[in-house]
């Protein structure tokens, strides 16, 4: 079931219920992409149609920030919790490792997609990454061509939003893959250059904090979570 989160459908899933929607669409015939939208997604859809209307095209939309979560409350129509795209990601490897599926990353500076295919490789037996690409291209036929005859049935498109996005919508059926997921920056996690919160910081919906004490250039993003609640308030005021 999906929910209206400031003109942005997200789905009302925690994370096992996602994984589980993301194996049964890499069965279903045709192309199919995830989303994960936090604060910054639905503030930047609210100036760019385009990308708010790439996100409610999505066949899944994963409550990814805490700040949507507790949006979702003040807007009287509360989602269940987090579903993060790299909990979303390690899940959904775990899956397609058990079935045979092939993965190809693409996305981050170069060499950072090897490095996290190596550990991703190690940390889930069985895991095919048929191919990785760094995100600094300039010509989307190329890539597409090299994944397509990769033969991915999974790409983890980690370009930033709403670049990532709107990539996934416009490329992804040419490249033969079953399914797309726009990561960010997960790469940068798998590879080890990044460290995830405690996990008792993730659990109490804290990992934003221990982010930005990692790494205080991040305040201007921070400042999104305040926004996007006050626009909920609003919404909620103006009975929308």
């Amino acid at each position: 079931m999906k929910k209206d989160i400031l003109g942005v459908s997200i789905d009302d899933v925690v994370t096992e219920e996602a994984i589980t929607l993301g194996l049964t669409l890499l069965d279903k015939p045709g192309f199919h992409y995830v989303v994960t939208p936090n604060p910054e997604f639905i503030l930047a859809a609210k100036k760019d149609e385009e990308f708010r209307q790439v996100l409610n095209g999505a066949d899944l939309a994963l409550p990814d920030g805490i700040g949507v979560v507790y949006a979702s409350k003040i807007l009287g129509r509360p989602l269940k919790g987090r579903a993060t795209g790299v909990d979303f990601a390690q899940g959904l490897m775990a899956g397609m490792a058990a079935n045979g599926k092939k993965l190809f990353l693409l996305g981050a500076k170069p060499g950072v997609a090897q490095e996290a295919a190596r550990r991703l490789t190690a940390v889930h037996p069985g895991l095919a990454v048929c191919g990785t690409h760094d995100g600094y291209f300039t010509e989307d036929g190329p890539v597409v061509e090299e994944i397509k005859a990769s033969g991915a049935d999974v790409i983890f498109v980690c370009l930033g939003a709403p670049k990532q996005e709107k990539w996934m919508k416009a490329n992804g059926a040419a490249t033969g893959a079953a399914l797309a997921v726009g990561l960010g920056g997960c790469l940068d996690v798998f590879a080890g250059n990044v460290q995830r919160a405690p996990e008792a910081m993730q659990k109490a919906g804290l990992e934003w904090l221990y982010r930005l004490f990692k790494e205080p250039k991040r305040i201007g993003r921070m400042a999104k979570l305040p926004l996007i609640l006050a626009d909920a308030a609003a919404a909620r005021l103006g009975g929308k």
